[in-house]
């Protein structure tokens, strides 16, 4: 059996390109993209909220669905498998209690005794208290009253000021997007290629998706094995020097 040499980390970020053409004759192995999306969840993300889902499309008809919501785009049609990453900002209480439960069982087990009830006493006051008010949402209400008591406590010390509905809903895309990123380069370990794409129609994919209400869409990963015209050329980056800054 031949032996399967397994790129390092660079030859990771450097093989893996934005693939807008994949091979019609290689299939994925399913059972090896969902690992892939299970090592997503590993990304950073924001108080560990994971305000998230991941949905793997494998079926012929939905797949022919979210080629038309991506607008036909050649990605979207060669595409063998997508990956839909969407956010769910609506469950914040949900993963709030579910985090909470296992942080008091954390601290049962690693932390000193001494520090038990302290230390869960904290974890309450963070997960019952400020996750609930911060990514609570109703027609900006909320957010208002967020800055203003964020502005109000910065002119004592500082403070995070970017607290409104529109500032939480780009943390929590943020975070997707780390998520997202995770994945693409956890293809790129196995051989596999991908392409994200912000240009879809949201409408006909949380249609296809039967997406509810609070959900939003993050991204769109087509996934498969590059053909070489998949390729537009070299790469292009603005030269490191532009955009380092040594402070």
């Amino acid at each position: 059996m031949p032996t399967i040499l397994k790129m390092t980390f660079e030859e990771i970020l450097n093989h893996r390109r934005s693939v807008r053409y994949f091979d019609p004759e290689k299939e994925l192995d399913t059972a090896k993209v969902k690992r892939c999306i299970e090592l997503a969840t590993l990304a950073p993300v924001s108080s560990n909220m994971q305000l998230w889902e991941f949905h793997h499309i494998t079926s012929p008809d939905i797949m022919k669905k979210m080629e038309r919501a991506c607008i036909d785009q050649t990605t979207a049609r060669t595409a063998k498998q997508m990956v839909v990453f969407v956010t769910r900002q609506n469950l914040h209480r949900k993963r709030s209690k579910q985090i909470l439960d296992f942080e008091r069982q954390n601290i049962r087990n690693y932390a000193p005794a001494d520090k038990h009830e302290k230390y869960i006493k904290s974890q309450e006051l963070y997960y019952n208290v400020a996750m609930p008010f911060i990514y609570t949402r109703f027609l900006g209400l909320y957010g208002l009253f967020r800055k203003l008591f964020a502005t109000t406590i910065g002119l004592f010390r500082p403070i995070v000021r970017e607290v409104s509905e529109s500032d939480m809903r780009v943390v929590v895309h943020k975070t997707c997007g780390l998520a997202a990123q995770t994945f693409m380069l956890a293809m790129a370990n196995e051989g596999y290629d991908t392409c994200p794409l912000e240009g879809f129609d949201s409408r006909l994919v949380k249609k296809a998706l039967s997406l509810p209400r609070g959900s939003e869409v993050n991204m769109i990963i087509t996934c498969g094995v590059r053909l070489p015209k998949g390729l537009r050329g070299e790469r292009f980056r603005v030269p490191f020097e532009e955009v380092y800054k040594e402070r």
